[in-house]
């Protein structure tokens, strides 16, 4: 029995339907009686004298889906939930702060790798948690209890064991003060030594034939990549591994590969199988746009045009199908539709076979696999397997005509493919995946010389200082314009990380100081100022169990290391050595995770390459068309440790560092390094040699 009747209005309506949310929306018809986190769950709980459930998850989440199909929808087990828990569901995208806490205490109390959805059992008076898990199936199977039996056990040994819970509860809370890093020593030295760690265990767990590290599943680590290919060789050895090879094979087998949409852009979140052929189909926005990023740096950097177009096609996916008119970025594109994983994107070979010509089948076929057996499901899901150039070889064309043909095939394929049922988009706008997109969106438009990704950027951040901006503090979430939920770190970091980055395609005086503003929250209301570091939640957040100060990068950067960064690169450009000396706490502060693991990280490394060897920044000044050639010059050179700001004559409300910087003729050029900066430089061909 389902919640809702075939037809006419649905039969149960619960209190997530007053919730912003899709995903909670989509569980506001569930016969479950959810509420939302807030006091009113655990006052009820109190009251009544009973455990709380937490179901957490997110909207694309293939397994979230089955467990609500089998259980939340299911009127028996709704009853079993109703009668003996209080039961709230949570967004893990819009609460990443209670989630990072309840994964963690997962892992503690069960010892088992967490994920979504999240299963997790709190006594109401004071949060904590004394039993979890993540799916459970509606009769035993895959090892596990049946999710009934699960609510029964949990009930009754809670409603006997009061007194020993508190004291698990106790142990718990010592665990994760206990997970938290020591900071270094503040007279110790940092060095490049985690830096050559991080390259050697890559290399350790490098797929040399399909790139990527490990074994399946696999993810795509895009930070990862960025710092394989910028490889400044701080203190490596002749023998050092090749990181140039593993980020360029990499890239080409997951751009080639099924985790990449090969008609419509954009990658789902990751590949089951070591080859990148089968993805779980979920497309977020945190993945692409940091995969933007890469992507076009990539393509500057190696001068592979595939890499080009990987960028090009992504940054033309998000502005055609995840920018809402108003300027912010939706959030995600579920794995299923019509009930299937996978069914939007997979195909009958008859199916192809009748939007083709014969001779884009000929092409099209060997390229992507339909010469051989079904790969998914017994349909074919699109992944390269003959190059161009073979291809082109077995029809007698050259790979220029071959591609032709397979370019035409893919544009029809893709207006089949927009006639079905898509999967569903979460529409919500998140301030710190928005960030990221940003930082992808302008970093493609420096290097693939794209002005509509800069417009698409400043629309997405004009949107969020329009609306995740009030009264001098962020916001987290949005939907339809109404933003809500304190932000965290992420947003903080990552916004003006973006912000910054934007700056190098156009500048404007008012973003920078937005950057800054951003920036001084951080160092106000963040930072730990005992141990050094920046919390992920505020001084003014709500109070939970925990709060958590983390230096680890997951699915997403650390914002510890985004901060550091960011304020090492705003104090050079500034003359602000308070962010410099607040980088550097960070850095200190992450120390021991560092150097117990590198390549987990990324993030804090980057800020590391810069601490130890700072950044150039070239400062252009004079009239606008001069100097934007200038700036589309320099664009031409992969140069990750240099950043190229064109400030226009008569610009007004500039830091005083760069007023100084006073324009000369057309166009003049102030080279600096760390606090030194050179002569004015009045000619191109001066400023590239001087640059070279």
């Amino acid at each position: 029995m389902t919640a809702a009747s075939a037809s006419g209005p649905p039969r149960f309506t619960n209190r997530l339907i007053s919730q912003t949310s899709p995903y909670l929306l989509q569980h506001a018809h569930n016969p479950v009686d959810w509420y939302p986190w807030g006091p009113e769950a655990f006052a009820t709980a109190t009251a009544e004298g009973k455990p709380v459930h937490v179901s957490i998850g997110y909207s694309a989440c293939h397994w979230c889906h089955v467990l609500s199909a089998e259980s939340f929808e299911d009127v028996e087990t709704a009853r079993l939930l109703n009668e003996r828990f209080v039961n709230i569901k949570v967004d893990r995208e819009e609460r990443p702060d209670l989630d990072r806490i309840y994964q963690i205490a997962q892992h503690l109390l069960t010892r088992r790798s967490g994920g979504w959805p999240l299963t997790m059992f709190l006594a109401p008076e004071d949060r904590r948690p004394f039993f979890g898990g993540t799916y459970f199936p509606p009769e035993p199977r895959y090892g596990m209890p049946a999710f009934r039996e699960v609510l029964v056990r949990v009930a009754d040994y809670y409603a006997s064991h009061r007194a020993e819970l508190s004291a698990q509860s106790d142990a718990l809370m010592q665990a994760l003060d206990e997970l938290e890093a020591p900071a270094a020593s503040p007279g110790g030295r940092l060095d490049a030594r985690p830096i050559a760690a991080a390259r050697a265990e890559l290399a350790a767990t490098f797929d040399a034939s399909y790139g990527g590290f490990g074994g399946a599943p696999k993810f795509p680590h895009p930070l990862t990549l960025e710092l394989l290919l910028r490889d400044s060789r701080i203190g490596a050895a002749p023998s050092a591994p090749d990181t140039r090879h593993m980020a360029n094979l990499t890239l080409r087998r997951m751009g080639e590969g099924g985790i990449y949409d090969q008609l419509g852009g954009g990658f789902s979140r990751y590949s089951v199988d070591p080859y990148w052929m089968i993805p779980h189909f979920e497309k977020m926005l945190y993945d692409n746009g940091a995969l933007l990023a890469v992507y076009a740096q990539a393509a500057l950097a190696t001068g592979e045009s595939l890499y080009a177009r990987i960028a090009s096609e992504t940054a033309e996916w998000a502005m055609r199908e995840m920018q809402s008119a108003p300027g912010g970025y939706y959030s995600s594109f579920d794995a299923d539709s019509e009930g299937h994983e996978g069914r939007y994107y997979v195909w009958e070979r008859a199916e192809i076979e009748r939007a083709l010509t014969p001779e884009e089948l000929a092409a099209f076929a060997p390229r992507f696999g339909l010469d051989r057996a079904p790969n998914f499901e017994g349909r074919w899901h699109l992944h390269a397997f003959a190059p161009v150039e073979e291809v082109a070889g077995r029809l007698g064309l050259t790979p220029g005509e071959a591609a032709e043909r397979i370019d035409s095939a893919r544009r029809k394929l893709l207006a089949v493919r927009a006639r079905r049922v898509p999967p569903a988009r979460d529409d919500k706008v998140l301030t710190a995946w928005n960030a990221l997109m940003i930082r992808g969106m302008a970093t493609a438009a420096r290097v693939l010389d794209r002005d509509d990704f800069a417009a698409s950027a400043a629309r997405a951040l004009e949107f969020l200082r329009r609306t995740h901006w009030r009264r001098g503090r962020l916001l987290a979430s949005s939907r339809d314009g109404h933003a809500h939920l304190d932000a965290y770190l992420d947003d903080y970091a990552y916004l003006a990380a973006a912000a910054l980055e934007l700056q190098q395609v156009r500048f404007a005086a008012d973003e920078l100081s937005f950057a800054r503003e951003l920036l001084e929250v951080l160092l106000e209301h963040f930072a730990d100022r005992d141990a050094g570091g920046l919390y992920f939640t505020s001084d003014e957040h709500e109070a939970l169990i925990h709060r958590s100060r983390t230096f680890g990068d997951d699915a997403t950067p650390s914002g510890n290391g985004i901060a550091a960064l960011t304020l090492q690169r705003m104090g050079y450009l500034l003359g602000e050595t308070r962010y410099l000396r607040a980088a550097e706490a960070i850095l200190r502060a992450g120390w021991s995770s560092v150097e117990r693991h590198p390549p987990s990280h990324v993030s804090l490394l980057l800020a590391l390459e810069e601490s130890l060897d700072a950044p150039q920044i070239v400062i252009l000044r004079g009239a606008g068309p001069q100097i934007n050639g200038w700036r589309r010059e320099l664009a031409k050179a992969y140069a990750p440790h240099r950043m190229v700001l064109a400030i226009a004559a008569g610009t007004p409300g500039l830091p005083a560092a760069l007023a100084e910087k006073v324009p000369r003729g057309p166009a003049v050029a102030y080279v600096c390094r760390g606090s030194v900066c050179s002569a004015p430089i009045e000619s191109l061909t001066e400023l590239t040699q001087a640059l070279a």
